[in-house]
């Protein structure tokens, strides 16, 4: 099978954070587009970074709590600690499972995310839009128990789901056939910490790359049916917050994030 155009001629949200997370597997076309949103939003690096730590704390906590088994939908490129480093790190026999549909992120995965432990990494190429298809992969049939709970991440994803209902929905198929006692965590950009943020969700959406920002209700909307751990929806860097999160000024953090139970 020959392999799929990267589209390097055109902004990637992956490359774009890529890029302003200090890494190099990033074009010009994503470079251009991240130095235009750092004119608007200069601090948006401390954002993706509290983001970072907010997956690192809800991925630990679940590991904590027990969860075993972490579905990643919306991977992004490999970036240090990985997902599954952080939960194998915590439960060495834990299973990992991301899922991602661009050509670039999935070569990486492929050849970077090595397990850590002694349970097992798998990937898996499909959409976040068709979550039917994601549960049905032999992928997930054969690495989950599917009688035992699930740890669903959807990190700094659904804000590329620009209609609610459509995002509900999304949610709704990827959690429904789960076992009782399933996690979900979500992150998705705000701009109410800080107005300028407009200019940058506009920048994305200029270049083809579809943005939406939520408020902490419409964040909170997304968790209905669910039971929300504490603190709720908050600030990425408000959610069991280290000592690098209290270093941060509120108006600097573009994402609430929170962790549910199903």
């Amino acid at each position: 099978m020959p392999p799929r155009d990267l589209q390097t001629d055109r902004p990637h949200s992956a490359r774009i954070y890529d890029y302003l997370l200090g890494g190099k597997d990033n074009f010009e076309a994503d470079r251009r587009a991240a130095e235009e949103m750092l004119k608007h939003t200069p601090k948006l690096p401390v954002s993706m970074n509290a983001n970072r730590r907010f997956m690192v704390k809800a991925v630990r906590h679940l590991a904590e709590r027990g969860f075993r088994q972490f579905l990643d939908v919306g991977t992004g490129l490999p970036t240090h600690p990985n997902l599954h480093e952080v939960a194998q790190g915590t439960a060495p026999d834990a299973t990992v499972i991301y899922v991602d549909n661009d050509p670039l992120v999935l070569a990486h995965a492929r050849a970077l995310l090595t397990p850590v432990g002694t349970g097992t990494v798998a990937y898996l190429d499909a959409d976040l839009r068709e979550p039917d298809t994601i549960l049905g992969a032999d992928a997930v049939t054969d690495g989950f128990d599917l009688t035992r709970p699930v740890a669903v991440s959807l990190i700094a994803v659904l804000q590329h789901v620009v209609d609610d209902d459509q995002a509900r929905d999304i949610i709704a198929r990827l959690m429904a056939p789960l076992a009782a006692g399933s996690a979900l965590a979500i992150s998705a950009v705000t701009v109410e910490n800080d107005p300028a943020g407009v200019g940058t969700v506009r920048t994305y959406n200029q270049n083809g790359v579809p943005v939406v920002a939520r408020t902490r209700a419409g964040v909170e909307a997304l968790f209905t049916g669910f039971d929300l751990i504490e603190p709720g929806v908050v600030p990425v860097h408000h959610w069991h917050p280290v000592a690098e999160d209290r270093k941060v000024d509120d108006a600097d953090v573009y994402m609430y994030g929170g962790v549910a139970i199903k």
